[in-house]
């Protein structure tokens, strides 16, 4: 003998409600355990800057620190490691630069001349992020300016 099949509509409502509830926990459990802090670029800790000696060629520095963040492109030769902590108060909120150290290496001759240890509060905040070039062009010229002038007069 065969028994009927019995359906607990309740049952089935749970189920999705149950369903509904794991889905909005899942795709907010990324934003309720976000750390907030990040480190990016090249971290320079006190025993490698212990390492840097007046004198040490440019193949000592390399294997000592390694490869820099960037190098100086105009008036002379310099290599820069930069770090910088970012914070987010939110999880979308805009990042905000908390820490930033720049360690720069001058050298003279393929020598290393001198070095700094550069501080957030010695400059202005490095960039990571925007990948773009200021150009000229945008700002308004005074001919530019008469012409459009001369232009609305007609």
């Amino acid at each position: 003998m065969r028994m009927p099949k019995v359906f607990c509509v309740g049952a089935t409502a749970t189920r999705v409600r149950l369903g509904l509830a794991f889905a909005v926990a899942l795709s907010l459990g990324g934003c309720l355990n976000y750390d907030g802090e990040v480190t990016r670029g090249y971290v320079v800790d006190e025993k490698t800057m212990a390492q840097i000696k007046t004198g040490a060629t440019k193949q000592q520095i390399l294997d000592t620190i390694g490869t820099p963040s960037t190098t100086s492109t105009v008036g002379g030769d310099a290599w820069y490691y930069v770090s910088q902590k970012v914070e987010r108060k939110l999880a979308f909120s805009a990042p905000e630069v908390t820490d930033q150290r720049v360690v720069a290496v001058y050298f003279k001759n393929n020598r290393v001349e001198r070095y700094a240890d550069y501080g957030l509060k010695d400059g202005v905040v490095f960039d990571f992020i925007s990948r773009t070039t200021p150009t000229g062009g945008a700002e308004p010229s005074f001919l530019g300016n008469m012409l459009k002038s001369f232009g609305r007069l007609v």
